[in-house]
């Protein structure tokens, strides 16, 4: 499982564990995984996919990290989708 965080400048829009995540990285989507090795990316504009029934976001901006299984995104501008 990853433990995911969704902060943007309102206020924390999600803190949970979910499958996957699947991000609008800048220069196109990412999908991450448990275990996946460490990284770093600024986000773009479009769809931040929550595995499992936690849901989606549209999101704008921002930089998505991922350290030992724990996924931070944090944005500009998100919305629930």
């Amino acid at each position: 499982m990853l433990k995911v965080s969704v902060i943007s400048p309102e206020r924390v829009l999600f803190e949970g564990e979910v499958d996957s995540v699947v991000a609008p990285a800048f220069d196109g989507e990412v999908g991450i995984l448990p275990a996946h090795a460490p990284m770093m990316t600024l986000l773009g504009k479009g769809t931040l996919r929550l595995g499992g029934r936690a849901g989606a976001f549209q999101v704008e901006g921002g930089f998505l990290q991922v350290i030992d299984n724990h996924v931070r995104v944090v944005t500009e501008k998100a919305a629930e989708a």
